[in-house]
């Protein structure tokens, strides 16, 4: 599947503390910690846990969030499929990093070791 520019624009639009409560309940529904999902997102986008509640009081849209986050240089060997996208196939740079970002918490909620996580 290939996302359409309105899909893309609704990422973009999206705010990072709208999300993060869903990320929350899925890691540690699966018994994964919030310091554990706060590892994986310090080390997609280089932000520390002061920074991430800070993005989430201010409501920052996903645009804003990533343009603010310095990504790993790894981070373009996450692939696979979330949300029925395959994310090496995502031509929008900001959608595939909302997608890289799902991928990881999804892998850490299904129990992969956090070396595997953390290319």
């Amino acid at each position: 599947m290939i996302p359409t520019p309105e899909h893309n624009e609704r990422m973009a639009k999206m705010t990072f503390a709208s999300v993060y409560p869903h990320y929350v309940t899925k890691v540690e529904r699966k018994g994964r910690t919030k310091e554990e999902l706060h590892e994986v997102i310090t080390w997609l986008t280089g932000f520390d846990d002061v920074q991430i509640q800070d993005l989430i009081d201010k409501k920052v849209t996903f645009e804003e969030f990533f343009a603010k986050a310095k990504l790993h240089p790894n981070a373009e060997m996450i692939t696979g499929t979330i949300c029925g996208y395959k994310i090496q196939e995502i031509d929008n740079p900001l959608t595939k990093q909302v997608r890289y970002l799902d991928k990881l918490v999804d892998e850490l909620a299904k129990g992969k070791k956090m070396a595997k996580i953390l290319r």
